[in-house]
């Protein structure tokens, strides 16, 4: 797959994995709960657990996404 493929795409080739350590980085845990209501980010928050969750989830993972893009605009 080339990266010509998706060229709209600002997230293409971002892995879920790096646009949590860099949202984590930015905000803490609290804040990220706050900007996306999930049980992932309240209770024991963890990398992997949102990790997790966020793969089986589209919805919550759209709303991380639009937060690491509004974040991180280049």
């Amino acid at each position: 797959m080339s990266s010509d493929s998706q060229p709209n795409n600002p997230l293409h080739g971002i892995k879920l994995a790096t646009i949590l350590e860099e949202l984590t980085e930015k905000y803490s845990w609290e804040d990220l709960a706050g900007q996306v209501d999930i049980n992932c980010f309240k209770s024991n928050p963890s990398i992997k657990s949102s990790l997790k969750f966020l793969r089986r989830t589209p919805w919550a993972r759209e709303k991380v996404e639009h937060l690491y893009l509004q974040s991180f605009k280049k």
